[in-house]
């Protein structure tokens, strides 16, 4: 990074702990549409709070990596969030946080076009075989039935 590379915002190649790319994919799930509604919202945080990858968390420590991974989408879109996420991911939790991120598309009863497009390139970055992914979809589409 430049001298001025903080003042001016220039783009870091520092890695994100586990729990910030859990956290990142599920926000580029709830985002992706265009708008994060207060449910989704809601929803993001109610899974984040009963993994054991957020245990000892406080409210204030949440905001804050929620604010710096929300800045990143802002400035880079879903594309660089996810990439930088996917890296900073360890393998046994791709599954994991795929499935949560297609119940958080999932949740309101229909998938619209940006949120379809986000899981296919989710389940590409994450490299989760289609037998895989298509188990996942069936149990979150089944979950969130009525």
């Amino acid at each position: 990074m430049g001298l001025f590379g903080n003042v001016f915002g220039e783009k870091s190649t520092q890695r994100f702990t586990s729990a910030e790319a859990f956290a990142g994919v599920l926000l580029g799930a709830v985002a992706c549409d265009g708008h994060i509604s207060g449910e989704e919202a809601d929803g993001l945080w109610v899974i984040t709070q009963r993994m054991r990858l957020f245990d000892n968390w406080t409210g204030e420590k949440f905001s804050s990596m929620m604010s710096k991974l929300v800045k990143l989408h802002k400035r880079e879109g879903d594309d660089v969030l996810l990439q930088k996420c996917a890296a900073s991911l360890p393998d046994e939790l791709c599954e994991t946080v795929f499935a949560n991120a297609c119940d958080l598309v999932l949740a309101d009863g229909e998938v619209e076009d940006e949120e379809e497009e986000f899981i296919n390139k989710l389940q590409r970055i994450l490299n989760i075989p289609n037998d895989t992914a298509a188990k996942i979809a069936d149990v979150i589409v089944i979950k969130n039935r009525g």
